[in-house]
């Protein structure tokens, strides 16, 4: 089974969020919006379907990081999420929260081996 298709998103704590998202946007030239900035790409060379990578400033107080003491946290894209959590959880991984569902796919968090709080995300392309 394919597990990880792309990176959907780095997220990361700072200071002063609008502050490193008005910098990055003035300075390196980011498309910027609420949420950070949105990288579109294609799946294939020879591909129409079009992705999306996520670039997110997080407040440093942050809470949605936790349990990871890290200040970071990497969104990978992935297909058929239920399937993928099963073979997880066989497999002895942490799960740190139930799957959920949005307009924009499915969602869940693991601990990797040195417990940084993964998102991976099943994207309704």
């Amino acid at each position: 089974m394919k597990k990880v298709t792309g990176i959907g998103g780095v997220f990361f704590k700072c200071k002063d969020p609008k502050k490193v998202t008005e910098w990055y946007q003035k300075h390196l030239g980011l498309n910027t919006n609420p949420y950070g900035a949105t990288f579109d790409w294609y799946e294939g060379a020879d591909s129409t379907k079009k992705a999306q990578t996520q670039w997110t400033p997080f407040a440093e107080t942050t809470k949605y990081f936790e349990p990871s003491t890290k200040d970071f946290m990497i969104n990978y894209r992935v297909e058929n999420l239920e399937a993928l959590v099963a073979d997880l959880k066989r497999e002895g991984v942490t799960i740190v929260d139930e799957i959920q569902t949005y307009d924009y796919g499915k969602f869940v968090h693991i601990l990797d081996a040195e417990e940084n709080k993964i998102e991976l995300w099943e994207p309704k392309d």
